[in-house]
């Protein structure tokens, strides 16, 4: 038996943003079929928390695997060289069991959360809306740029980021990528002022972006934190927005956005509109009116992970890419 191993490289050159879109959502409509296992994550703490190693195992019938991403999550490596998220996704064939796949998780991680936000954006932002912040200049907001060009006709793009030299890259960098002018501001209010679209992309542990700042009609999309004790908006923010999600039982269990206002008394369960693939089956509407905020959170999900992975095992297969070692007992 061989195993393909698929390195961050050849992951960008077979997970390709306009292709994963839509691959995201065939993902969630099968989970919201109940075609799909998607537990919660466990996630192993490091001392002191400086770090994390976190689990994510999913089964999907169609397409038929299942599997699990393992990735180490260092905040410390934010402004290094080394990405924050780390690790490996695994992936079995459901008849047997066998190992099919081992894939940088790294990659399929930044291409297919931004992919789902670009889903939620899609499905949630004005069809018009054309002015675009992104909050974080490191690996997801590059990715978010990337999505939120497909998902909208946008014609200003804003950037953020603690360190304003970083932002300075940003703006040089992805400006000469896509040939798009890309603003650096000074604040957050300032990036956020009249925007259609914000996305959240930092490893911020406190709030961020407040309520006051957001102007009617806009559609957030809140990347950044993936646990319980971080969020990147204050309870202002999330109250006054309509909140749609990627996986309610994630999100009342692991999502610090929601937990810390349900705490404080300001929301409850209810105020969870609905997830993703409800819309995208027609169970629940999304946006209503032109006026109302819209929020995403976002917290990944392991069948995201696996459809990723099944995706790129069958494009290498054609083109031959990656690398195939023995695993034969």
């Amino acid at each position: 038996m061989k195993v393909l191993v698929v390195n961050p490289v050849e992951v960008r050159q077979l997970l390709l943003m306009n292709e994963c879109i839509p691959i995201m959502e065939q993902a969630l409509m099968n989970l919201g079929r109940g075609e799909g296992i998607n537990p919660l994550r466990p996630v192993m703490f490091l001392p002191e928390k400086v770090g994390a190693l976190g689990m994510m195992p999913a089964y999907l019938g169609e397409p038929p695997a299942m599997g699990a991403k393992i990735v180490s999550v260092m905040p410390k490596n934010y402004g290094t060289k080394y990405d924050s998220h780390q690790g490996v996704v695994l992936l079995f064939e459901n008849e047997h069991g066998s190992l099919l796949a081992m894939v940088d998780a790294s990659e399929i991680t930044a291409i297919r959360t931004a992919a789902v936000s670009a889903v939620a954006t899609r499905l949630l932002a004005r069809p018009d809306a054309s002015d675009l912040a992104i909050i974080g200049s490191g690996v997801q907001g590059a990715s978010h740029l990337e999505a939120m060009l497909l998902a909208r006709p946008i014609d200003r793009i804003r950037i953020w980021s603690k360190t304003g030299s970083n932002s300075q890259l940003f703006s040089e960098r992805e400006g000469a990528k896509f040939t798009r002018h890309i603003e650096v501001m000074p604040s957050i209010e300032a990036a956020v002022d009249g925007a259609d679209i914000i996305c959240t992309t930092t490893m911020a542990p406190q709030p961020i972006l407040k309520g006051d700042w957001l102007a009617p009609g806009v559609h957030i999309n809140a990347v950044g934190s993936s646990i319980k004790s971080t969020r990147e908006l204050d309870t202002a923010a999330v109250v006054k927005s309509r909140l749609f999600v990627d996986r309610r039982e994630s999100t009342l269990n692991e999502a610090g956005d929601f937990l810390f206002p349900k705490a404080e008394g300001a929301i409850n369960d209810d105020h969870i509109q609905g997830e993703l693939g409800e819309i995208l089956l027609g169970q629940i509407e999304g946006r209503k009116t032109v006026e109302e905020i819209t929020l995403f959170k976002s917290l990944g999900l392991g069948v995201e992970d696996i459809a990723s992975a099944f995706h790129i095992y069958e494009k290498a297969q054609q083109s031959g890419t990656g690398t195939w070692i023995d695993w034969s007992s």
